[in-house]
């Protein structure tokens, strides 16, 4: 393969303070050996997430600038909404300050006690909201997504006979939407083929439910859609686009990630009624419908963002880069979800740390190494995430565990050169190398949702 090359020139830089190791080790013990709590400017390379951490354009930047401040019917709203129709599809658009919020919105409507979420993955906030209603959320991959070295092409699909069968089982009636995840971010990055939507849209349709996307990194789900579905490699990736949306009755996208932005997030729906109960939620918890809690220039910078995400060029380099991290990682022997997917690359935690128990966290322990040895930010997508105590448990039963313990390596876009992830792979070679002095850790302090975000831990 040739030299990656980013297809955009540098014209702004920030700068990057270089701690030592010494730094490193009190700034982790100060913040409970988790990483969400250390301050940005103590991170060399930061990795955490890919939402709202990429650099903006030249034209977004300008957009800024133009930006119409109006309470309520601003320029800049319409100028957004039609870029948003033209490439989804969908007439009714609400903007939202961020995905959690769009997901709140849609949840708090047709969530609730005894209701049931499908989801090929749910992710950490998705999960939350839907339980936040009372509703339980439940997870449907194909088996090929448990092992991280198969190497389907979509393992980001879901189960559409386990589809089936949750539905026989609980009944059409309690499921208030199917959810789809793309990419499949809790499982590896992984996307979802046309053919596993149709599919599913296909089993909602004769049971009459609505399919909804979680739809925050379509156009990298898109793209991998050309390269790896048969049939679609001479397909431009709008039109892939299109065909995506167009299987679903709704979406929650947060615009932090395919957005290209900051800050911001999209409710998309079709139904009319549900749209206007939608609207009412969002003037009291947002703000009014042209404006969504998010200010005009926000508007502007979105509606140019959701236009430079689907250029083929800017894809192209997108998932190379990711590739190009995988592979290097792979060549060295480290364990990762394989194939490498949209937005991040996934070390397998488990099998990096196999003197770890999962009951003292393999990924965060990995985690935390990576940081004392480099001052590289991950996080971790396993049992500190998706474990704890169950609600529907009784009482006396262990805490659940993630299906994979995963360590995610998310690339924030266009703000990371090759060097830095050449930086990066040096620096996860050297922990491999010493893997076996890494340490689990035990859990001081455990919030009662999202505990991840603000746990505390100490090394055993």
């Amino acid at each position: 393969m040739k030299t990656i090359i980013e297809p955009f020139r540098i014209k702004c830089v920030e700068p990057i303070r270089m701690t030592t190791a010494a730094q490193r080790e009190r700034i982790l013990r100060e913040a409970g050996f988790n990483v969400f709590l250390i301050r940005a400017d103590d991170v060399i390379i930061d990795l955490l997430t890919d939402s709202g951490t990429g650099a903006m354009s030249s034209e977004q930047w300008a957009g800024i600038m133009r930006g119409d401040e109006s309470y309520a019917g601003a320029r800049s709203f319409y100028h957004f909404q039609d870029r948003i129709q033209e490439l989804t599809g969908f007439a009714h658009v609400l903007p939202t300050h961020q995905g959690r919020a769009s997901e709140r919105i849609l949840f708090e409507l047709v969530g609730g006690p005894d209701k049931v979420v499908p989801n090929n993955a749910h992710f950490d906030t998705t999960r939350a909201n839907a339980e936040h209603s009372g509703a339980t959320a439940v997870d449907l991959p194909i088996p090929e997504a448990g092992d991280p070295q198969n190497q389907h092409p979509f393992k980001g699909n879901m189960d559409v006979a386990a589809l089936e069968r949750l539905i026989a089982e609980v009944g059409a009636k309690r499921i208030p939407l199917v959810m789809v995840t793309v990419t499949n971010n809790s499982g590896g990055g992984q996307p979802v083929s046309l053919a596993n939507l149709r599919a599913v849209r296909e089993v909602c349709d004769r049971h009459e439910l609505p399919l909804f996307l979680d739809a925050c990194r379509f156009a990298e789900n898109a793209f991998l859609i050309k390269r790896r579905e048969p049939g679609m490699a001479d397909k431009d990736v709008r039109e892939i686009v299109r065909e995506m949306f167009a299987l679903a009755d709704g979406a929650t996208i947060s615009a932090k990630k395919d957005g290209l932005v900051n800050i911001g997030g999209l409710l998309l729906l079709r139904d009319e009624e549900l749209l206007h109960r939608a609207s009412n939620l969002l003037i009291l918890t947002e703000g009014f419908v042209t404006y969504g809690g998010l200010a005009g220039r926000d508007l502007e910078a979105m509606a140019q963002g959701f236009e430079e995400v689907v250029h083929e060029d800017y894809l192209a380099y997108r998932i190379r880069s990711v590739e190009y991290l995988g592979e290097k990682l792979t060549a060295i022997g480290v364990p990762i979800v394989q194939p490498p997917g949209g937005h991040a690359i996934y070390i397998d935690a488990a099998a990096f740390c196999r003197h770890i128990p999962v009951e003292r966290f393999p990924g965060q322990a990995l985690v935390c190494g990576l940081y004392r040895s480099a001052g590289i930010r991950a996080v971790e997508i396993g049992s500190v995430m998706f474990g704890g105590k169950s609600t529907a448990s009784p009482a006396g039963a262990p805490p659940k565990r993630a299906r994979l313990e995963l360590v995610r390596l998310a690339i924030p876009r266009r703000v990371y050169t090759q060097s830095h992830i050449d930086y990066c792979i040096e620096a996860i070679a050297e922990v491999y190398q010493r893997r076996d002095g890494l340490r689990g850790l035990r859990m001081t302090y455990e919030p009662p949702v999202l505990r991840h975000f603000t746990a505390r831990f100490e090394e055993v």
